[in-house]
């Protein structure tokens, strides 16, 4: 069990972020043992032509048998916007003795292929995770991101409506919050309580996790990674909402839409949830817009749709 404790001023400096370095470093487990993580085995078996190229060696050796991996692979995001390029030029930086603790500290011996110079080492597994990401994670990138930018827009809701601590205690089963002490299960068997003494609480939504991760270090930033919502929807298309009085009113496709939005999500997210492309999902939601049955608003680079109050009322009438 790791307990953050917060102080009163780190109550007010829980944030999200997402990290393209984290999503690379946890599907590595995913990767090592595909039948702990069964919604992303989609993923597994799409990419893996695209992973005999790469440099395999490296990569097994930056997660253990009990799918550990090193903290330097789970950097801290400085915002939801934060790039692959930033977090590998970061990497790619990282002191010789920082590297060898991370990956001693999941490993009881240096694995033969970080033999040598560490600093040779480093440009390695840079250059591999480089490779990996363009090969397996570019290509699925924009979809990642759209569920895991809904995700945060959907707990920044649920703390205006109900307060942080519901949010906290609802982002995972092996999460609980009380009396501002942040607690997440894990599987270590030595229990640690950490200060965070002004540092805050970063929250990371990801797709490989399946109930929580943090870092495996004493003394590292506070964070939590927690399995993102929606992500089973990523790789097989929803059904179209079923005959009604709503279908009747507003078409098949526009009420599988609004029903869908019963939490935010984009255009993007949609198109794939739905198997449709973005430009007609957009075309549907604008009609509802118009209508008054959705609403938006603007996370980063992305809009967010959702229900209105009318949109609301009336899926509600129709279920």
């Amino acid at each position: 069990m790791l307990r953050y404790q917060l102080s009163e001023s780190d109550l007010g400096g829980v944030r999200f972020g997402i990290s393209p370095l984290c999503e690379l470093g946890l599907s590595l487990r995913s990767i090592r043992d595909p039948g702990r993580y069964p919604l992303q085995l989609p993923w597994v078996l799409r990419t893996e032509d695209a992973r005999r190229s790469l440099d395999t060696e490296v990569l097994a050796a930056l997660v253990n048998d009990r799918l550990w991996t090193p903290d330097f692979l789970n950097p801290r995001p400085d915002s939801p916007l934060t790039r692959i390029e930033n977090e590998l030029a970061r990497l790619e930086a990282l002191p010789a003795a920082d590297f060898l603790r991370g990956v001693l500290s999941v490993h009881p011996d240096l694995p033969a292929v970080f033999a040598g110079p560490p600093d040779r080492a480093i440009r390695r597994m840079v250059s591999a995770l480089r490779e990996y990401w363009d090969a397996c994670f570019r290509p699925h990138w924009p979809r990642m991101r759209a569920i895991l930018e809904s995700d945060i827009v959907h707990r920044g809701r649920v703390v205006a409506l109900d307060g942080l601590a519901v949010m906290l205690n609802g982002v995972s089963s092996a999460v609980t919050y009380e009396n501002g002490v942040v607690s997440i299960a894990l599987a270590a068997p030595e229990n640690r309580t950490e200060h965070t003494d002004g540092l805050g609480l970063t929250l990371v939504p990801t797709m490989f996790t399946r109930r929580a991760s943090a870092p495996v270090e004493a003394g590292q930033a506070p964070l939590v990674m927690y399995p993102a919502r929606g992500q089973g929807a990523m790789w097989e298309p929803e059904t179209l909402a079923p005959e009604g009085a709503l279908v009747s009113l507003i078409g098949s496709r526009r009420t599988a839409l609004l029903r869908a939005l019963g939490s935010p999500a984009s255009s993007t997210e949609l198109g794939i949830r739905f198997g449709i492309s973005t430009s007609a999902v957009n075309q549907h939601l604008r009609v509802l817009a118009d209508n008054g049955l959705v609403t938006s608003t603007r996370h980063g680079h992305s809009v967010l749709y959702f229900r209105s109050e009318l949109g609301q009322a009336l899926s509600d009438r129709a279920s």
